[in-house]
């Protein structure tokens, strides 16, 4: 008796309770639920107050109703093959579907499938509701609702003037305006299939920062259309082959990908795009790069290099001053790739990180590496790795082997190390898209197999400028919204040793043994630089680091076709070179302290072995910190003039057939090319070089580098140029001829003569 009285009274609620929500879905919606939203604008600028970019205009003529009847049908056959094939057969909910994602959410636990019709995101755009079973409730009886008070042709206006569709577009004419600079009352079968694809997902699935994720939407929704047979198998082949976004020969916005990637920060952030929000990036200097991206591409295309991309942050803050994703963002479906942070191998460019860890441990610049013939036992097999220029060079101080780039020692260095070690500097200077664990990348993780980001590469670069300390960077200023799970400040390595590192890399002595003397890293001011080629010749970069801002650049393809025989030198390098004197003339590249000013001590040390230099070595003197420098001397050298050479190097030394001190090549830099040569010479400038300083540029970097080379007693060198002395190591172009003299401390000279236009 008591369990019929239950089921009874249960039985009572239940009516009740359907009684109610009958009652309510009688209700008309209140009156101005759906009436046109009043949209705000929102206008992007840059740090100077210029315009970037504005999402929907202040009267909202990019957003205007669009009537039903006005929309091309094919959009409206795209939205209802994609996002609801039975819409026009359901009340609100589909039944058939809301049963089989019912299946799969308790299969899950949780939401999986929402089986949403076009009505419930209707009613989600009208009434906002939670996420999860409850919210999914909710919008279904706001469904049924508004299909017992709308029409079918009511209920397809409203949703496609009110869904978003990323980058700020809300309705269909607005996305159709933003990505295609046309109207939604007439689009291409592959236009109407692209914007149908964002519905779901508008912020990752866009063009501006997905075009491939877009492109699947699209062919998803070209799909279904032919299912349906709203298009023929001819019109969805076309459609295909359709760009993502539509060229133009005047962009609708400035910074392309710089704003999008803005946009997408405040989308994902949840942050009303509304105001104006004033931006860190330098318009006039984000125009000069993108030229000089564009020519860097022009130059190197008979090289196969068909894209490039640069990014300049400033070191204090952090501040994003430019942002070139692209040489052309609207020239065809590759444009709108944003390689700032579109992850590829480095190459050599993380060899920073090792090299500073290694200093943090004990080691110093001084501290010879054997770069001769090793085979490591790894997990993959044996692994003997090879140098760029196909040869071992036998024993390396740690600053030639980093300034030059040899890959033997730093493999060696790895493996010392420890790759677990290598990558928690990695994640702690900010290379989060190294997601791998550390058996996975193995040894060559020095030399780049991992994927990164160009401003994840940036902005660890700018940590070592800021004394070891990675921070966010920052894309707004004042009171303007910023990422979203920003982390904090935290230490990649010490003062010391991010200070040793950039002394190295701004070593142009130090790197001629890699690169020789000739480079495109020779500037009028300190820049610390380094270079990495990806494997097979994908990916070309360069970064430059001044003690106020940090340039970093790549050269290569979105496709990852190789190119032929671009390096650092003579690919990415010279489009860096441009950079950072576009950036220097806004901003002060300053000069940054010794090591001296973290502790560091100049040791006399001995060319060839890093050891403390004897009265039989050839000595020069090197930077070390504290308790890491050579305590030993020198054992390496006899007084008879011959080299004790270490077991390590036997083989080596049997195969160059070396055996006196002139002969070896440690710590070669400049002296080494004396060797092959004893003769005194000028080696910057040459004999009958002629320069042209372009109008309007800097007098104080329009300068040229006095270097000469010779036997160890020939220095220091005197300079003079046209006869008078001069006590710089750069001298400051003129116009006119002009004779330039270098007399070594050995009384020999050499003299050469130069023209300035």
């Amino acid at each position: 008796m008591t369990a019929r009285r239950t089921l009874l009274g249960a039985a009572g609620v239940a009516a009740a309770g359907l009684a109610t929500v009958l009652a309510w879905i009688a209700v008309p919606p209140p009156a101005g639920l759906t009436a046109p939203p009043q949209v705000a604008s929102l206008t992007i600028e840059d740090r100077h107050g210029l315009p970037l970019r504005t999402t929907r205009a202040a009267d909202g003529s990019r957003t205007r109703w669009l009537a039903l009847g006005d929309v091309d049908p094919q959009l409206i056959q795209a939205f209802v093959a994609l996002e609801d094939r039975r819409f026009y057969a359901h009340a609100g909910v589909d039944l058939r579907a809301a049963a089989r994602a019912l299946a799969q959410d308790l299969g899950g636990g949780r939401v999986v499938s929402g089986a949403s019709t076009i009505t419930m995101q209707l009613a989600r755009l009208l009434v906002p509701t939670s996420h999860g079973i409850g919210g999914k409730l909710a919008q279904a009886l706001w469904a049924l609702r508004l299909e017992r008070h709308l029409t079918k042709q009511q209920i397809l206006e409203q949703y496609l003037d009110r869904v978003p569709l990323g980058q700020g577009a809300l309705g269909v004419d607005a996305a159709a305006a933003l990505y295609f600079g046309a109207s939604a009352t007439r689009l291409s079968p592959g236009q109407a299939a692209l914007l149908a694809g964002l519905a779901s997902a508008p912020a990752a699935d866009n063009p501006f920062v997905a075009p491939d994720r877009a492109r699947a939407r699209r062919a998803l929704a070209l799909r279904r259309m032919l299912e349906l047979g709203y298009v023929t198998a001819a019109d969805a082949a076309r459609a295909r082959a359709e760009p993502v976004v539509a060229t133009r020969g005047d962009p609708a916005f400035l910074a392309p990908h710089f704003t999008s990637r803005v946009l997408q920060w405040a989308e994902d952030s949840g942050v009303a795009l509304a105001g104006t929000w004033r931006t860190s990036l330098d318009l006039p200097l984000q125009t000069e790069l993108e030229a000089e991206v564009r020519h860097t591409v022009a130059l190197l295309r008979d090289r196969g290099v068909r894209h490039a991309a640069a990014v300049v942050l400033d070191n204090a803050s952090g501040d994003v001053l430019a942002w070139v994703g692209s040489p052309d963002f609207w020239a065809d479906s590759a444009g709108q790739v944003d390689m700032v942070v579109s992850p590829r191998q480095p190459g050599s460019a993380l060899k920073p990180f090792l090299y500073a860890l290694a200093f943090d441990r004990g080691l110093s610049p001084a501290t010879v590496l054997p770069d001769v013939l090793h085979t490591y036992q790894t997990a993959t097999g044996p692994y003997q790795p090879r140098n760029y220029d196909r040869r071992f060079h036998g024993p390396v101080r740690a600053r030639e082997a980093l300034a030059s780039s040899f890959n033997v020692p730093a493999i060696e260095l790895t493996d010392r190390l420890g790759v677990g070690s290598l990558l928690g500097v990695l994640h702690r200077a900010g290379f989060a898209s190294l997601s791998r664990t550390a058996d996975y990348y193995g040894l060559g993780l020095a030399l780049g197999n991992g994927d990164v980001t160009l401003l994840e590469m940036a902005n660890a670069f700018r940590a070592l400028a800021n004394d070891g300390e990675w921070s966010p960077v920052r894309w707004g200023v004042g009171t303007g919204p910023g990422p979203a799970g920003t982390p904090p400040e935290r230490r990649v390595v010490s003062p010391g040793a991010a200070a040793l590192v950039l002394d190295v890399l701004r070593d142009p002595l130090a790197r001629a043994p890699g690169f020789g003397l000739d480079t495109p890293f020779d500037f009028a001011f300190p820049v610390a630089v380094k270079t990495g080629t990806s494997h097979h010749f994908t990916d070309n970069w360069a970064v430059g680091v001044t003690r106020g801002f940090t340039v970093a650049v790549w050269a290569g393809n979105f496709t990852g076709r190789p190119m032929r025989q671009v390096s650092g030198v003579t690919g990415a390098g010279p489009l860096l070179h441009r950079a950072i004197l576009d950036v220097a003339k806004r901003y002060e590249p300053g000069v940054p302290p010794t090591p001296a000013a973290y502790g560091a001590v100049r040791v006399a040390v001995c060319r060839l072995s890093g050891l403390r230099a004897t009265r039989h070595c050839p000595a020069l003197d090197e930077w070390v910190l504290p308790g890491t420098g050579p305590v030993a001397g020198c054992d390496w050298h006899r007084p008879d003039g011959t080299v004790a050479w270490p077991a390590a190097y036997a083989a080596w030394v049997a195969e160059e057939g070396l055996s006196r001190p002139a002969d070896a090549p440690g710590g070669r830099g400049v002296a080494a090319l004396a060797a092959a040569d004893s003769g005194f010479r000028i080696v910057s400038p040459l004999d009958g070089d002629r320069y042209a300083v372009p109008p309007g540029t800097d007098p104080r970097y329009a300068t040229v580098a006095l270097r000469a080379v010779g036997r160890p007693d020939d220095g220091p060198v005197r300079w003079t140029v046209d006869g008078r002395p001069v006590d710089v190591t750069r001298w400051r172009l003129r116009s006119g001829t002009h004779a330039i003299r270098a007399v070594g401390a050995s009384g020999r000279e050499a003299e050469v003569t130069i023209r300035v236009e």
